[in-house]
Order: structure tokens, then C-alpha cells, then sequence
């Protein structure tokens, strides 16, 4: 009864604010999960053919400033007004959803990609101080949470649906992300209520320079520093689910007994979200999602017990078990226990992040140390890049390992990929001059090149984290 008491007390603009909420993340994870597939996709499959490291080098950099801007984009939001910024945020997503999806060279790609992840930033910092700034002391714990529902909920539901759609052309992804962004213009122009801001007669330029002078305050404390070098190692790894994850099933795994397992328990959800007996990539990721939205309260329920770091410890271990399943095997269903084990994993550590920077922060700074907690975040997001281009490519993309076994063989082959010689091309002359089908193929070159090895990578990054905390907690905080 506590708890539907709470509910009560929330007014419109609580609920318009989760709203907003979960369609952006509808829009946002619905497409992110699927582009890297499009970046480095055959493009005889509507994709753009890239390589890994311009896939890299594309996302590391676009994402990096989505968490990095919002130091600048939050400080323009309390100047000009919520409405105003979210409106302009909707306006730069849905010309940039657009834009990626009639551009096709790289460096219009490359634009369009920063371009949309500017309108992140300017959206980040909105929703989440609409929420503080529309609960109290008695209600923010439950609205925090629904909040955190929101997110996985439209987490799920973008992917999933996204995963469906792309049976049907890659055109659809995008045309959704900017439906539910549309939605989102609706919402904000008919139910959202600018919040009352406090008088601030220090101009827009002075706030900003004001914004970098309390990260460099923060940055002298050398031991929060080395904290959060510490877990740019948690974020790189943990970012693998969205860079490396898609594009390795898309390649070496084949989700046919996963659809047949779905087949016989819900014949019409396998044929809807299934492609030729098969379940896409894109919706195997977004089971991350729904597994944190099923275990999120009962996972919270069991960390709460243990101190930050403690937690933070065993859920990157358990994160990094998660990982070696996801890229270690091609069994369908081992890798959705690798997704699970993997989402129990960032439960368990991710809420504790920020719940760590909060108590280690002096009680006058705790504002100014939460705002510098997305700098790993940023910096994890370009070095994920790095890993998942030309590292990631030269140890387990097919075509790359295809390449190195004709050239072993002396099979000639077009050096370049064309509108006439695709990815696909290449893989089925392969295929057919080495007289395999194509899964065939598929299967020895994972036998003689390997490419799971990735996982001792991405998982070892994970371990040193811990062992890196660890000795922190160890040596440098001084823990008896």
C-alpha cells in the first residue's frame, strides 16, 4: 500500500517526463543496436560494406561526445528553457536518422552519426533533472526506479522491433527511430510543462566556463581520479554489447535452433520476429534489456547487502563470465545465457557506480562529482571504438579471416568491395571455389582462424578492472 501511495503523488509531469523517456530510448536503442550491422554490413543488404575500424571510428567518436557535451548541453538547457532545448534535441535526431539513412560514404555517414548524437546530448541531461526536479526526499527513491524502468523498457521494445523490421528493409529502422521520436515532439508540445528555473543572471558563456572549472576542481582529487581511469576498463568492455556483440552473431552464429526452441512454445511471435528460421542479431542484443527489466528489483534487492565497490567487483565478474559466453561459442542458446549472466553482471555493478560517486563525494561537491562520473564513460566509449575497428576486425571479422585463407590458397578475387562485387559475393565464390556451402565455410574458418579468441580479450579487460579495484580498495582507500 506504501508503495501505490507513493505512486499517487507523482504529478503530469513526472509521468510526461518517463514518457518521453521511453520513447527516446525506443528510437535510440532501436537503432544503435542495429548500426553497426548496417555500418559494416554486405551492401547487396541494403548496408553500407565499411570496415570495422571506420564502424569504430564512426560510433567511439559520435558516442564519446553523446556523454561528453551534455557538461555544455546542460548548461544551455538551464538558460534557454527545457521545451525549447528538447525540441531542438528531436529536431537534430529525426534529420539525423534520415541523413544516415540516405547517406552512403563515410565521411557523411561519419557527420550524420556526431550530428544525431549531438541531439543526445542536448536530450541527456533534460529528462533525468525533470525527474529530480518533480519527486522529493520521499519519493525520488521509487521514481528513480521507474525512471531506470523506462530506459529498459523502450530499450527492449526499439531492438526487438527493429530486429523484426529489418526482414522487411533497412529503411524501416529508421523510419521507426524517427516515428518515436515524432511521438516525442507531440508529447512535448501538448504535455510538457516548462519546470520553474531558478533566476540565473550569469550569462550562458559564463555557466559553461563555470562547468569545466567544477570538472577540474573534482580532477584534483587524485584518488577519484584514479578511480575513474579504473573503470574506463569497465565501460570499454561493457560497450562490446553494442559494437563487437550484433556484428559476431550476425556472422558466425546461426540462431536456427533459437527460433525453433521459440517456435514450438509461440508459433506467432518466432514467425513475427523470425527471418528465414532464424532470430536477428539485433534481437538477440536487445535481450539485455528485457532480462534487466525481469531481474533488475531482485538483483538490487541482493547488492543492496554489500558495500559500492564490493558490488561493483563481483557484478564486473560476473560481466566478464557473461562476455566470454557471448563471443566463445555458436550455440544460439549459450549465448542468450552469456546475454543473461552478462545483463546480472551490469546490474549488479552499473546502479553502484553512481551510488559509489555519490558517497565518496565531500558533502559540499556531490553535485559537481556526479557531473564529472560520465567522463570514463565518454573516454570508454572512444577506446571501445579502437577495440572493436581494426583489433577486433584482425582477430574475428569473417571477411577479414575469409581474405587471409584465399590468399593462403592463391584464390584471386577483386581486392575492392563494388556495387558489383559485394561481401556476399566474395563469401559465396569463396565458398563455391573451395568447393563448402557457405555454412561450411563459415565453420572452418571458425575451426582454423579462431575468431572466439575475442572473448579472452574483451573478458580479460572486464577482470582487470576488478583486480584494478581491487588494489584500490586494497592500497589506496585503505580498507582494513
Amino acid at each position: 500500500m506504501a508503495f501505490v501511495s507513493v505512486l499517487k503523488k507523482y504529478n503530469k509531469s513526472f509521468w510526461t517526463s518517463n514518457t518521453i523517456e521511453l520513447f527516446e530510448r525506443w528510437a535510440w536503442y532501436g537503432f544503435y543496436l542495429a548500426f553497426p550491422i548496417f555500418l559494416v554490413g554486405s551492401t547487396d543488404t541494403g548496408a553500407l560494406g565499411f570496415s570495422n575500424g571506420q564502424k569504430g571510428a564512426i560510433m567511439g567518436t559520435g558516442s564519446a561526445l553523446l556523454y561528453f557535451l551534455p557538461v555544455i548541453t546542460g548548461a544551455i538547457a538551464d538558460k534557454v528553457g527545457y521545451k525549447k532545448i528538447l525540441l531542438l534535441a528531436f529536431a537534430i535526431y529525426m534529420s539525423g536518422f534520415y541523413m544516415i539513412n540516405i547517406f552512403e560514404g563515410y565521411t557523411l555517414v561519419y557527420f550524420a552519426f556526431v550530428w544525431t548524437c549531438v541531439g543526445g546530448a542536448f536530450f541527456k541531461p533534460i529528462i533525468s533533472a525533470m525527474i529530480a526536479k518533480t519527486t522529493n526526499d520521499e519519493t525520488a527513491s521509487i521514481g528513480f526506479g521507474i525512471f531506470y524502468m523506462m530506459i529498459n523498457i523502450g530499450g527492449f521494445i526499439g531492438p526487438f522491433i527493429a530486429g523484426a523490421l529489418l526482414k522487411l528493409s533497412w529503411d524501416y529502422v529508421f523510419y521507426m527511430a524517427i516515428a518515436a521520436i515524432g511521438v516525442n515532439v507531440l508529447l512535448t508540445l501538448f504535455l510538457f510543462k516548462e519546470p520553474g528555473r531558478d533566476k540565473d543572471s550569469n550569462s550562458l558563456a559564463y555557466n559553461v566556463l563555470q562547468a569545466f572549472r567544477n570538472i577540474w576542481i573534482t580532477l584534483q582529487n587524485w584518488k577519484y581520479v584514479l578511480f575513474l581511469i579504473i573503470m574506463i576498463l569497465f565501460w570499454t568492455a561493457f560497450n562490446q554489447l553494442y559494437y563487437s556483440f550484433g556484428i559476431f552473431i550476425d556472422q558466425w552464429i546461426d540462431t536456427t535452433v533459437v527460433y525453433n526452441g521459440l517456435h514450438m512454445v509461440w508459433p506467432w511471435l518466432a514467425e513475427t520476429i523470425g527471418d528465414n528460421g532464424t532470430i536477428s542479431a539485433v534481437t538477440m542484443t536487445s535481450m539485455d534489456s528485457f532480462f534487466i527489466i525481469v531481474f533488475q528489483l531482485m538483483v538490487s534487492a541482493f547488492v543492496m547487502r554489500f558495500r559500492p565497490l564490493a558490488a561493483m567487483m563481483g557484478g564486473i565478474l560476473v560481466l566478464a563470465g557473461g562476455l566470454g559466453l557471448m563471443f566463445s561459442t555458436q550455440s544460439g542458446w549459450l549465448i542468450l545465457l552469456g546475454v543473461l549472466i552478462f545483463a546480472l553482471g551490469e546490474m549488479g555493478s552499473s546502479p553502484k557506480f553512481t551510488e559509489y560517486v555519490g558517497a565518496i563525494a565531500p558533502a559540499d561537491q556531490k553535485a559537481l562529482y556526479m557531473g564529472t562520473s560520465f567522463l570514463p564513460i565518454a573516454a570508454a566509449h572512444k577506446l571501445a571504438g579502437w577495440l572493436s575497428g581494426d583489433f577486433y576486425e584482425g582477430i574475428s571479422d569473417k571477411y577479414y579471416l575469409l581474405h587471409q585463407e584465399v590468399s593462403e590458397q592463391g584464390l584471386q578475387f577483386p581486392t575492392e568491395y563494388s556495387e558489383t562485387f559485394t561481401k556476399n559475393d566474395f563469401f559465396a565464390q569463396a565458398a563455391q571455389k573451395m568447393s563448402m556451402s557457405e555454412t561450411e565455410l563459415t565453420n572452418f574458418l571458425w575451426q582454423n582462424y579462431h575468431p572466439s579468441n575475442i572473448w579472452m580479450v574483451f573478458s580479460g579487460i572486464a577482470v582487470l578492472a576488478v583486480v584494478l579495484l581491487w588494489l584500490y580498495d586494497r592500497f589506496v582507500i585503505g580498507r582494513k
